[in-house]
């Protein structure tokens, strides 16, 4: 299955390793240190033209990629937990 991250952005929902809402976890040190590293990494695709308002890890070929995005983590993680009920009634 897939989740939609916002433009004409998708991911597989295996790839996803977490949804953080930007606002909140910004505020940390080591999560700034981590944004600043993926970003000089070449490892963050913002998919937003909009203000961002959280951030998708994924991982993909080996390695992680960050997505930035208008979305709330909250409808994300609403999409994500979409995409599981419906997993669950196939299986």
């Amino acid at each position: 299955m897939y989740l939609h991250l916002g433009q004409d952005t998708v991911v597989r929902s295996r790839e996803v390793i977490g949804i953080f809402d930007l606002e909140n976890t910004s505020i940390s040190k080591l999560t700034k240190e981590f944004l600043t590293q993926a970003e000089k990494e070449g490892r963050v695709c913002n998919v937003s033209y909009e203000l961002p308002k959280s951030f998708v890890i994924c991982a993909w070929k080996g390695k992680q990629i960050v997505y930035i995005t208008q979305i709330s983590s909250a409808t994300l993680k609403k999409r994500a937990g979409f995409i599981d009920d419906i997993a669950n009634i196939s299986r």
